[in-house]
């Protein structure tokens, strides 16, 4: 009998010590590190960053993750676009953006305009005739309403497809929604501080409020914009802008613009005669 000499495949020679498997799902217990949870960032359940499925953004299960953030959060996220200076004013929103925070601070800033435009006014009516009796105008809650629902909803969202007109795309509409909704929660202090009558100190807050909003949206939307075209650009912060200081006089003109007015019915003609002009 005859015998043939074969050659061993060396991988064969390596026996079971030579094979490797890796899994992709993630441990817990070293190796590969699992991915990061959506609890450690303030949401209540450990959703994705972003919905899967075939949701769009046009449906409610497409922002059904958003509005699962913890109180805390929220409150952090608040109050933090009232310190420029604080080491986490600009990381504020950058373990993911919500919508609950948003919604809730422009709802409490609807109220808070009325409230306080309305109590405003009733002083202002008392200084100016004592024991005369004001009618409440609950025209202005539906007025505050449109304002502030149509600039803190309308203005992202116009922005964003704006943007995604121009090719920029890693710009979300959350975040959008997101910048625009915290950056009004300065208001709501400023509203309650415009109740005091007096014109100079009202128009003092409004220029704070004014500075505070539009810095924190300045450091959150230019980085986006200075990706697009420098013309197109340059027109989207002229709007941004505009649009920025039109809300601001429009809440010193409509919700805070009561004077104590003086009585002059029991004194003389500040022309000094009562005859007619002829």
């Amino acid at each position: 009998m005859a015998y043939v000499a074969v050659d061993a495949d060396e991988r064969l020679e390596e026996g079971p010590e030579g094979l490797e498997f890796k899994s992709f799902l993630g441990t817990t217990d070293g190796g590969t590190q699992p991915a990061s949870s959506n609890l450690d960032r303030g949401y209540l359940n450990n959703h994705g960053a972003s919905p899967k499925g075939s949701s769009g953004f046009w449906t409610v299960e497409f922002y059904q993750p958003y509005f699962e953030v913890d109180t805390p959060t929220v409150l952090k996220r608040c109050y933090t676009t009232l310190l420029p200076w604080s080491p986490s004013y600009l990381g504020a929103l950058s373990s993911g953006s919500d919508l609950y925070g948003p919604f809730w601070v422009s709802t409490t800033l609807v109220l808070a305009l009325f409230l306080s435009s309305s109590l405003a006014a009733s002083i202002s009516k008392y200084l100016s005739a004592p024991g005369a009796e004001y009618d409440y105008n609950f025209g202005l809650l539906g007025l505050a309403a449109t304002i502030v629902y149509t600039y803190s909803f309308g203005v992202p969202v116009a922005l964003w497809l704006a943007l995604r007109y121009l090719g920029v795309g890693e710009w979300g509409i959350v975040d959008a929604l997101g910048v625009w909704g915290y950056a009004l929660f300065v208001w709501i202090p400023v509203s309650v501080l415009c109740v005091i009558p007096e014109s100079i100190t009202r128009w003092v807050l409004v220029g704070v409020a004014f500075a505070f909003s539009g810095y924190y949206l300045a450091v959150n939307v230019y980085p986006i914009l200075s990706s697009a075209d420098a013309k197109a650009t340059r027109l989207l912060i002229i709007v941004v802008a505009a649009l920025h200081a039109g809300l601001a006089l429009t809440f010193k003109v409509v919700f805070f613009s009561y004077y104590v007015v003086s009585d002059l019915s029991g004194g003389s003609d500040p022309l000094g005669s009562t005859d007619p002009i002829r």
